[in-house]
């Protein structure tokens, strides 16, 4: 089974900081696996200008490479323009984005920030979007 999703960049954060953690898992299911990722140039844009930042001290050709396989394999959307308030104004696309790929198929929205997003069943945590693939296989 396919899962479309957009994941936030506090999951791509993790899963460069914490190899094997459960955002690594997702991401390298976004990247070899069931999950086809769906962005935006401005999804990628974030995603890049935050691990390069200082504080993470992560080589820059590692991010290039990360963000090359994730090209490959995503589905590049529009947004869809949203009336919902937001907390942090940078995660306005993301979710954007998840309702433009929900107009044709199902579709998530993967944060470790449930909070600053509106509680809607398709927004879900790492955890959350691996017990959906694994209940899935299990029902196979």
């Amino acid at each position: 089974m396919i899962y479309y999703a957009v994941i936030d960049t506090n999951v791509i954060v993790s899963s460069f900081l914490k190899k094997g953690s459960i955002p690594d898992q997702v991401v390298s299911l976004a990247l070899d696996g069931p999950i086809i990722p769906l962005i935006h140039e401005d999804i990628l844009k974030e995603y890049k200008d935050v691990l390069l930042r200082n504080k993470f001290d992560l080589p820059e050709q590692d991010i290039n490479d990360f963000i090359s396989d994730l090209v490959d394999r995503a589905h590049f959307l529009d947004t869809t323009k949203t009336d919902e308030m937001f907390i942090d104004q940078k995660d306005i696309v993301f979710y954007e984005i998840t309702l433009t790929a929900k107009k044709e198929k199902d579709a998530y929205l993967i944060t470790g920030n449930k909070k600053h997003f509106p509680n809607e069943p398709f927004i879900v945590t790492p955890r959350e979007m691996l017990d959906i693939i694994e209940n899935a296989k299990a029902s196979d």
